[in-house]
């Protein structure tokens, strides 16, 4: 039995549809199930979602709706928080389940279902080997058993995989139409064939990668959205995205284009990855892809192809994409003036220096009250002989406070702020929590942003060793 850690409450999933059908009735009976209601949900990406509840008399209980049900893999839950999973398809909307509190799997008899007969049968098979597994895997990983135990140990794991895998094969053969084979198939990753001998004689150490990334979706059924109720497509794109594809925005951007495109044969699919993959780039921590999110954006949104939303959820996205497309990593910054404690005019394209630090910050942020004289030691210490400039804006508009913690935290820098609220800078610079740093080259453009101070240094090495340049010694 397995816990099940995250279950959201959620209206409006989808799960049912085929308004004016026979609907669908589940049958649950469970031995030894002493509370009064059992649930029934649904995986859909990464997550599970309750969609209905029924009251237990006797340990059985019945799951019922005017509409089917749609494919997919759905949960039986208890109180608990324990489950067990079914199959749902188009024909197997009407069965009855009945099982054991005390071993879910191994006690399941099923009436009505063929397919969950099948997938019964798989979960039984995988639970007698899961011990074996676990016993040899144990052996294999000894640091202290002999030398011949450990290879006996990993030639049997690699036996008990292949019986796995034949036995998938089998279903896949025997049974080509029904939801397991289409989800054997859709686990499925390419096998990968010998690497080729380049000319020099070696063989291609990059053959494999791009051989995995090239075939990964080969058998994986795009056109079945029931796939979308399992945690195998978001497992996936995951996968390829992340394992398969350089880690960089170009690359990943051009693998969401592969998915997504590939999902166009099926609304519900194309719908999904394009919502999944924005919003994944769009929260991104990984510096420099909400290149990622404003490319999707551009090539989906922008071109009306999001069939599912209105024009103000549409207009809200389209902003967000247009705010940060300025701001990304290669982009010249956008200039500002500002004026200075002495109320002269500071410019940021007349900082003339190897580097910019364009720091936004708050004298009342708690974050600011560490991370600023966190600066000034990195900036007093490594930075200041790295040919670095700083050109902090403060985003206060009581000049008394921001004065103030320029005297008492010394920052010898370019200090500016719009005391009058007069310029645009928090809108273009996205600024909406502080602090915010952008690092900037000799011609301000946009190597980094929103750094951890510590890294600063760090990273500035790693340009001047990308750019040729000698670092210098000076303290």
């Amino acid at each position: 039995m397995r816990n099940f850690f995250l279950i959201v409450f959620l209206l409006g999933t989808g799960i049912q549809a085929h308004a004016g059908d026979d609907g669908f009735s589940i049958s649950v009976k469970i031995k030894g199930y002493a509370d009064k209601e059992l649930y029934l949900g649904n995986h859909y990406g990464d997550k599970q979602y309750i969609t209905d509840t029924a009251q237990v008399q006797g340990g059985e209980a019945t799951f019922k709706g005017k509409t089917a049900l749609k494919n997919g893999i759905y949960l039986i839950i208890t109180k608990s928080k324990k489950y067990f999973e079914i199959l749902i398809t188009e024909k197997d909307q009407r069965m009855s389940l009945e099982t054991d509190s005390t071993d879910f799997v191994g006690q399941m008899r099923v009436k009505g279902s063929e397919e969950n007969k099948r997938f019964y049968d798989y979960l039984s098979f995988i639970n007698k080997k899961g011990g074996d597994v676990e016993r040899w895997r144990g052996l294999a990983n000894s640091k202290t058993a002999p030398t011949d135990s450990i290879a006996l140990a990993k030639k049997n794991l690699n036996a008990l995989d292949e019986e796995v895998k034949a036995y998938k094969t089998n279903v896949i053969k025997t049974q080509p139409g029904s939801f397991l084979t289409t989800i054997f198939k859709a686990s499925q990753e390419p096998e990968v064939p010998p690497a080729p001998t380049l000319p020099n004689g070696r063989k291609d150490s990059t053959f494999q990668y791009r051989y995995l990334h090239n075939h990964f979706w080969d058998t994986f059924d795009f056109t079945n959205e029931g796939l979308l109720r399992t945690p195998i497509f978001y497992n996936k794109i995951k996968t390829y995205t992340e394992n398969l594809s350089y880690p960089v925005p170009d690359s990943i951007s051009a693998s969401c284009r592969e998915i997504i495109n590939r999902a166009k044969v099926n609304k519900e699919m194309f719908k999904y990855c394009v919502i999944q993959l924005t919003s994944t780039y769009e929260k991104s921590n990984i510096m420099g892809m909400d290149a990622v999110f404003v490319d999707l954006v551009d090539a989906y949104y922008r071109t009306k192809q999001a069939f599912w939303v209105d024009s103000v959820t549409q207009f809200k996205i389209l902003d967000r994409a247009s705010k940060l497309k300025p701001l990304l990593i290669g982009k010249i910054a956008p200039n500002l003036t500002l004026r200075d404690t002495a109320g002269v005019f500071q410019t940021l394209y007349n900082v003339n220096s190897a580097f910019t630090l364009l720091v936004f910050w708050d004298p009342d942020c708690s974050h600011c009250k560490k991370e600023i004289p966190a600066l000034k030691k990195e900036y007093q210490e490594k930075l200041k002989a790295k040919g670095v400039s700083v050109f902090a804006v403060c985003t206060e508009t009581e000049r008394k406070k921001w004065l103030e913690f320029i005297r008492k935290e010394q920052l010898d820098w370019i200090n500016v702020a719009d005391i009058e609220l007069q310029n645009t800078f928090r809108s273009v610079y996205d600024v909406t929590s502080t602090p915010v740093v952008y690092l900037l080259n000799k011609n301000k453009r946009i190597e980094a942003k929103r750094l951890p101070v510590e890294k600063i240094p760090e990273f500035i090495e790693f340009m001047q060793k990308r750019d040729g340049v000698r670092p210098s010694t000076k303290n």
